[in-house]
């Protein structure tokens, strides 16, 4: 498996991928994936397999308010590649990237009811952050991404 940045070549790709992740996670425009691959690509990188098979893909940018804060947007594995620790090497390349700046904390957020989304983010070595509530052992900030759009935010510490 090769791990690279996105390139403008994969955007098409990527976006099929994370359609796949419906309906947890929405696949944006391809003006969108031209923006990241032209931006934000070492922050964004994609795992091909030998055949040049896309296997995987992380989308994620340091923040300009917080400079010490990466925000991971995406992580999608194609259903044929998983339990491969794709996801892991795709996020350790992000935090080596973010580690390099010297950014101290990667963070994510997932919606309260995806549990394999809770589950992965928790054997992955990020922490549920204290919300406002819990639901089903999940702790879930009200509101966190606008009215109405509850998330359990997850944090890894780079420190």
């Amino acid at each position: 498996m090769i791990i690279t940045p996105l390139q403008p070549e994969h955007i098409g790709e990527v976006r099929q991928l994370m359609q796949l992740g419906e309906p947890y996670i929405s696949a944006r425009t391809l003006s969108d994936y031209w923006l990241y691959a032209t931006l934000f690509s070492t922050t964004c990188p994609v795992a091909v397999d030998e055949e040049n098979t896309l296997a995987g893909a992380v989308i994620a940018f340091r923040s300009q308010d917080e400079p010490a804060d990466v925000y991971v947007q995406d992580v999608m594995v194609h259903p044929h590649y998983r339990r491969r620790n794709i996801a892991r090497t795709l996020l350790g390349a992000v935090r080596s990237r973010a580690a390099g700046w010297g950014c101290t904390r990667l963070y994510l957020t997932s919606e309260p009811e995806n549990r394999a989304a809770h589950s992965s983010w928790i054997a992955l070595g990020f922490e549920n952050l204290e919300g406002d509530r819990e639901i089903d052992g999940v702790s879930v900030t009200n509101d966190f991404k606008g009215p109405g759009r509850d998330r359990a935010v997850y944090a890894l510490s780079l420190e």
